[in-house]
């Protein structure tokens, strides 16, 4: 059944990523050979909706799972500590420049099976530009909107062994930018719909040292955003930001009081730099592009994360992100803290100012919440209204461990 899953995964992603390999290239230069920067339709879908990576750098693809890990990488969830949870955050959006902009995230999961070893999971992200007085190339009134994008995905995962397990997302995706604009005569735009996939793979494995020593390793690797292209009309096609993630944490318990995380995730798009002629490349030969052309390294992001727990009560987080010059030039650190109180968690994350103009991140002097709550399933007393029997005791009623 296992590999059965798993296969299946590959195909339906292998199906979705080739729903455009008919296209073909119309400019010479689809491997981005003269181009410096990879840009993409829909980038909402990069945005971090965690406050909890969000304070360690952005780096979440092989820390330990929760509710959110529905972004980060689906196949990790069966290794939930518990068996439900769902997450709420809320992120402004270039806070220093409009106080209009967000994004929504909600998501959640729920695990199932004989050893609860399969999840099923869900989440939705709504990304809101605000509102917009929009004018014409020669600066008059032209209506006014509202513009949004969001995207909707539903997810299957499941432990292939003790220490390996896997899954698989399907995602909808709506973007209307241009809301309530008056269209000039002859355009034909409309809002941009596309369907993707995530194939997510994680790999745990603790080591106990003594009673209340452990130290932990784990791996992830994710494909998210595979799929079709978006278009606004009738004469072009943009690639969504297809993104391969490989990720890697390392947990030491020291005792039952104290635990420290570090953790890596490194990330390139698997989209090409593209000239304004080239939108008809093809989505596999865009994927395979991608790798051509320039120094790779240079095409990385690079995420570096540490979280220290206090009898996993107390968490406070610190975290850096790194972006070459030739592909963005986003660098930053940042810092969060976190609380978690029998099924309730709260994050926050901040990301320390720096830059200015372009290379500022919009996030700069932003303060973002997440709220977890996370819980088993609690059996039912059996006969728990009728009155117990003489000489007997009433049967117990299973309480939420607070740990």
């Amino acid at each position: 059944m296992a590999k059965h899953f798993a296969l299946a995964g590959l195909t339906l992603i292998a199906g979705l990523v080739a729903l455009d390999a008919g296209a073909q290239s119309t400019g010479p230069n689809y491997n981005g050979t003269n181009a410096s920067f990879v840009t993409t339709a829909v980038p909402f879908l990069r945005i971090t909706p965690d406050a909890r990576a969000g304070g360690m750098g952005d780096a979440g693809i092989a820390v330990s799972p929760d509710a959110n890990a529905q972004y980060w990488n689906v196949g990790k969830i069966p290794f939930s500590e518990k068996n439900y949870g769902v997450s709420a955050t809320y992120t402004p959006w270039l806070k220093d420049l409009v106080p209009d902009i967000f994004l929504a995230y909600i998501s959640g999961f729920a695990k199932f099976g004989k050893d609860n070893e399969q999840a099923i999971s869900a989440s939705m992200r709504y990304f809101s530009l605000g509102n917009i007085n929009y004018t014409s190339n020669t600066g008059d009134p032209n209506g006014t909107g509202m513009p949004r994008e969001y995207s909707f995905d539903v997810g299957y995962s499941r432990k292939l062994s003790e220490y390996l397990s896997t899954g698989l997302s399907l995602r909808y995706i709506h973007s209307a930018i241009a809301s309530g604009v008056s269209y000039l005569p002859g355009t034909d735009y409309k809002p941009g719909n596309a369907f993707s996939a995530d194939l997510g793979v994680y790999y745990t494995k603790k080591k106990e040292l003594t009673d209340s020593k452990s130290n932990t390793i784990s791996l992830g690797a994710v494909a998210s955003n595979l799929g079709s292209k978006i278009s606004y009309n009738s004469s072009r096609k943009d690639f969504i930001p297809m993104n391969l993630g490989l990720g890697a944490a390392y947990t030491s318990q020291f005792d039952q009081y104290n635990k420290i995380t570090a953790a890596l995730d490194i990330n390139k798009l698997l989209v090409p730099a593209l000239n304004n002629s080239d939108s008809q490349v093809a989505i596999v030969q865009g994927i395979f592009s991608s790798f051509k052309g320039g120094d790779q390294i240079k095409k990385l992001d690079i995420s570096l994360g540490l979280e220290y727990w206090y009898q996993d009560q107390f968490a406070v987080r610190a975290g850096y992100f790194y972006e070459d010059k030739s592909n963005g030039d986003r660098q930053f650190i940042t810092c969060g803290l976190g609380v978690r109180y029998n099924v309730f968690e709260i994050n926050a994350a901040y990301i320390v100012p720096q830059g200015t103009g372009i290379t500022r991140n919009p996030l700069s002097n932003t303060v973002r919440f997440s709220l977890i709550f996370a819980f088993d399933k609690i059996e039912k007393a059996t006969s728990s209204d009728a009155p117990a029997a003489e000489g007997t005791s009433p049967a117990p009623v299973p309480v939420e461990n607070k740990n």
